[in-house]
């Protein structure tokens, strides 16, 4: 099954990054959160990806192209114009790279690659991590016999809690951040059977609006309910944030080894 990876954004709430690469090729800890995101589904033995392309594009085709020139040591002959490889840390990956346009809504981005994908397939966003278990997702979807299956999490609430002593008005402790309001949200995790190319129509089909809609009052849209790690990084607090994890040790999505 392949997985298919929304990467053509401008993520214009993190300019800091995004006005010179486009969003999945931010950094955390020096991959970019493609890389993790990829590594996350490989973990399941999912290797093989169809990217989204859009806002500076070609940047993800080069980071790709020289791939193994990034994570290889090796040896440059200028003069023979030779590149010998010592030692070799490439991925078991497939990757197939489509332009779906500039200014393409998701919908749009999605309909593009409808002849690289097989009767089912994996979908998701290339600016979030999660620690969701692919494996139990796509047994969930095989299960329900649905159009498409939908990831859905609580988000975390973005300030920590106080507990007040309402008589004195004490303060006597501090919570980390709890889940929001008790709302779930699209996850962003997705597996879909080909039929969904029927609800999209055109590049400016924004595949989070008429599309699930649609599916969900025919009854064709399941959700998966995912209690663990999820967080995008939308903006530089986010990525803050998930580098921090990162550099520590503690990042929920590392469920690979190496």
């Amino acid at each position: 099954m392949k997985v298919v990876i929304l990467a053509g954004g401008k993520g214009t709430r993190i300019q800091e990054e995004s006005l010179i690469k486009p969003k999945p090729l931010i950094e955390i800890g020096s991959k970019p959160i493609m890389w993790h995101i990829m590594k996350t589904y490989s973990h399941y033995g999912f290797k093989e990806f169809v990217i989204c392309c859009g806002y500076k594009g070609y940047l993800v085709k080069e980071y790709f192209a020289n791939f193994s020139l990034h994570n290889s040591d090796v040896t440059i002959d200028i003069k023979k114009n030779e590149i010998k490889v010592h030692k070799n840390n490439n991925e078991d990956w497939k990757i197939t790279l489509i332009d779906t346009g500039d200014s393409s809504s998701t919908g749009g981005r999605i309909l593009r690659v409808k002849d690289f994908v097989d009767e089912e397939f994996l979908l998701t966003y290339g600016d979030g991590v999660a620690d969701v278990n692919i494996s139990k997702l796509v047994e969930h979807h095989k299960t329900n016999k649905k159009i498409a299956t939908m990831t859905i999490v609580q988000p975390q609430g973005r300030f920590g809690v106080v507990e007040l002593n309402t008589k004195n008005n004490l303060i006597e402790n501090f919570s980390e951040k709890v889940k929001g309001d008790g709302a779930w949200i699209n996850g962003g995790f997705f597996v879909l059977n080909k039929k969904i190319f029927k609800y999209l129509k055109d590049d400016f089909t924004v595949w989070e609006k008429e599309p699930l809609e649609n599916l969900s009052k025919e009854n064709q849209l399941v959700a998966f309910k995912h209690d663990g790690f999820w967080h995008p990084m939308d903006t530089m607090r986010d990525k803050v944030y998930l580098e921090n994890l990162w550099d520590k040790n503690k990042a929920p999505w590392k469920l690979w080894n190496e």
